[in-house]
Parts: C-alpha cells; structure tokens; sequence
C-alpha cells in the first residue's frame, strides 16, 4: 500500500481548505473503533460538505495513488472504517434532504443522514422508513449501505439493498455514478447499485441513496414470550407467521444468559416476565387496520400457549413498556462488554436448522474452552444469530481472549457445515476478510477480486479489506 505524500496532503488541504482536520486531538474520536478493539492513525481527515468537494478529494487521491478510508456514523463492529495510515474521507456533513415524494413512496437523502433522522423524515411525509438498529441514532445512511445493515425488521422489509432505489456515488477514479432513480423497475442491464450495497467503500464514497418508503401501520403491537427451547421458538416464529399472514415486523430471540447481562449491566431494567424461562422471543406484530395488530397477537399467545410453545407472556400496555421491551433486547451488546470483551459471531443458518445449530456450536464451544459462558441473541425471522462466547465467571480475561481465533473457527466451521454465512450484516472488514477466504469457493473469490480490479485497479478505495 502506498502511504499519503506530503504532495498528495497539501494538494487535498488546498482543495478543502475548511473541510479537513490534521490536529492530532481533533482526530483521535474518528480513530478508535468503539469496542476499542481497533486504534488506528491517519494523517488527515477530511469532512466534505457537498459532492464537488467528495470528487475533488478522491480525483486528488487517485492522481497520487493515495488510499481512502471511507468513514460514516463510525458505528461498524469489523473495523472496516479504521484506517491504518490512509486517508479518511468521512461522509457525515453530506446532510442534505434532496427530495421526499409519498406518492413514489421514496425519498433521496444524503450519505450522513442518520438512520434515526430518515426514520424521522419519512414519518413527517406519513411514511415509514422500516431500517431500525441500535445505533440508529449515529449510523449514515452512507455506512448502512456500504455495509448493507439488517437489524429487526428485515423479516418483512429485507436488508438495507432490498431498501435502496438507487445511488450517487463518487468512483475511485474520480468519477461521480448517477444512480438516483425512484423507479422499481428497470431491466436495462446490470443492476450497479448493487455493487456499492455491501461494499464496504472498496468501490466508491456512496454521497445519497433514493430509499424505498412504506405506509405506516395503524396498529402495532409487542410482546415478550417465554419459552422451554430454541426449537419452540422456530415452531412459534412458523406459527406467528400464519396467523398474521405475514404481518411479523419483528421476531427476535434471546438466552436466559443475556437477559440476566441487561438486568446486571445496564441500568434502570427490569425483569420483562415473572418467570425465568431458559429463551425468551420478543415479537412485533403490524397491522393496517386499528386494533388488527392487537387482535392477532392475542390469538398468536392463545395459540402458542394451547399447544405448549410458550410458558409465559406479556403484552406491551403502552408505548413506555413496548420501549421497555425492546430495550431487553437492544442492550444485549453493550451488556456483553462489562464482562470483559469475546468471541462474538454474527453469523446466519437457514431457520429451520437453527435450533441444531445451537446446540451443536454449544457442545463444540464448551468443550474447547470449559467454563465459557455463551450468548445467543437475535433476528432469528431472517437467520442470524448474534452469537458470542464469554468468559467464565473470575475467569483470565487475557488469556481467554488469546484463544478467540482459534474458538471462532469452531464456530464458524459449524457454520459453514450447515450452509450458513460467517458475517450475516455487519461486513467483513478488517475481522474477516483474511477469514472468509476459508469458506468461499475460488470461482467467487476470484470473481469478486475480478470486479474490484476493474472499478478499482489502484486499490485506493479501503485498501486492506475484501478481494
């Protein structure tokens, strides 16, 4: 990799004279990874506030072969937005609402945008923009794209590509990709946006993105539900779907485990049953009609508890409670982190096989490293599975992280044996890219490395990640 020249850094400070930061202190928030895992240095920063000053500085950067890190909210969890000496181009002054038609059900925003505010302006249109994380309130539109982000409703609404129209991006040679339209079809060829979607800024700086709306539900309804086993949540999940007709916008699971971390970790939470099952599964269920979303769930409950899936029940009374629920659930990774850091895996299994899955990367965990604590959370309506592996209680915390390489393959052998993905939303990054090379077949790595050389054939763009 060649690293910036004095040239190429003046030259880029002379372009953006008010849109770059060189001071050491000012950078060092934009350089640490925020499970602090990475740390990394850069000579410059650069915060552009309009699309001029984004191609200006990668046509600079592509003139002296100097390498980009494309940064966004700084909320990715595989390092891909760390750089190691190369310039970083944040996105997150391109802040601009360009359009929001409600008849098109769409509306084009700006790379740094957050997720919260898109979800904010499509509300004020009557609309509803369906991408929901917990760190929403600092994720870009621009990092959720590069990084193609799940979260809890992509059981109905898909991954964030399923959510793109289309895209404006600046390419690594400089060139500005048009791509904003509002159509939902168009068969002329290649779809190009795709290839931004998902790519974790090795193709290009996404600058906004036209983004599909949805109408907003005139019911909503939430639940947390105990459960006996793992597999009892995969029938419910079955059963949830055909009593709503496919009106589940969430169905997230969680081991006892975790929920006792939220209780001891975070504060101001509370036991969300009266029981202790071993599982838990919080759902959500939508509707168009006032009440509908109620109704189905009281049925949904009835059901489950009249063929003995579930064990216990509560039904949110009000939007403090439905808050109160979903805060069990978002918190599970933040509560992980007292505990001393882990192996943690975001990987995904087809759902029917995902209650063997637990049990065996559970058996296969345990006796790898005995006394390991595991942690099972997730958006098991689309697959993926939060799982991390813990410390024991007073365990070594050093030397249980020194065995994380080798635990994870564990897992993620197990992964790959059942058809599954090792990274299910999060990317790839600096976490797995050398890694998944063990699990892709040849043919696709050398068409993905085929593709990166012919839009990237100096290798500036996020030069230490991907093919």
């Amino acid at each position: 990799m060649t690293l910036p020249t004095p040239e190429a850094l003046a030259e880029l400070k002379s372009a953006l004279p008010e849109s770059y930061i060189d001071d050491t202190a000012e950078m060092a928030p934009w350089l640490t990874e925020w499970r602090s895992r990475w740390t990394g240095n850069s000579p410059l920063i650069l915060t552009p506030r309009t699309l001029d000053e984004v191609q200006r500085a990668v046509q600079i950067c592509a003139k002296h072969g100097t390498p980009i890190v494309t940064q966004g909210g700084g909320t990715g969890l595989v390092g891909g937005q760390i750089p190691f000496g190369q310039v970083v181009l944040s996105t997150r002054k391109l802040r601009d609402v360009r359009d929001v038609t409600p008849l098109d059900d769409a509306m084009t925003v700006e790379a740094g945008v957050t997720l919260l505010e898109a979800q904010e302006i499509a509300k004020a249109k009557g609309r509803f923009f369906p991408l929901s994380l917990a760190a929403e309130g600092s994720a870009t539109i621009g990092g959720v794209i590069s990084t193609n982000a799940g979260g809890t409703q992509v059981l109905r609404y898909g991954m964030m590509r399923d959510l793109v129209l289309g895209i404006e991006a600046v390419l690594p040679n400089g060139e500005v990709f048009n791509g904003l339209k509002r159509l939902r079809k168009d068969n002329t060829g290649y779809d190009l946006k795709q290839l931004l979607i998902g790519g974790e800024g090795t193709l290009g700086v996404v600058t906004a993105a036209t983004l599909k709306l949805f109408p907003i539900m005139r019911s909503r309804c939430v639940a947390f539900v105990g459960l006996e086993s793992a597999a009892a949540s995969i029938e419910l999940l079955a059963r949830a779907k055909d009593e709503t007709g496919g009106g589940v916008e969430a169905f997230e699971m969680m081991k006892r485990l975790g929920i006792e971390l939220v209780l001891k970790n975070i504060p101001d939470t509370r036991e969300p049953l009266e029981s202790t099952p071993p599982w838990y599964v919080l759902i959500e269920i939508t509707n168009g009609t006032p009440g509908g979303a109620e109704a189905q769930m009281e049925r949904l409950l009835e059901v489950a508890f009249e063929e003995g899936l579930i064990t216990d029940a509560a039904i949110a009374q009000n939007d403090a409670q439905r808050a109160q629920f979903w805060r069990m659930r978002e918190e599970h990774s933040a509560a992980l982190k007292p505990e001393g850091g882990g192996w943690k895996h975001d990987v995904s299994v087809p759902i029917s096989r995902i209650a063997d899955f637990i049990e065996e990367a559970t058996a296969a965990v345990e006796a790898f490293h005995p006394g390991c604590r595991v942690s099972c959370f997730g958006h098991i309506g689309d697959g993926n599975l939060h799982y991390d592996i813990i410390p024991g209680v007073g365990e070594d915390i050093p030397a249980f992280i020194a065995r994380w390489k080798e635990g994870s393959k564990v897992v993620h052998d197990i992964v790959s044996r059942y058809d599954g993905s090792i990274s299910a939303e999060h990317g790839l990054g600096r976490l797995k890219t050398d890694e998944v090379k063990q699990y892709k077949s040849q043919a696709e790595l050398d068409l993905m490395a085929a593709i990166r050389k012919a839009i990237d054939p100096k290798r500036i763009m996020n030069p230490d990640i991907l093919f």
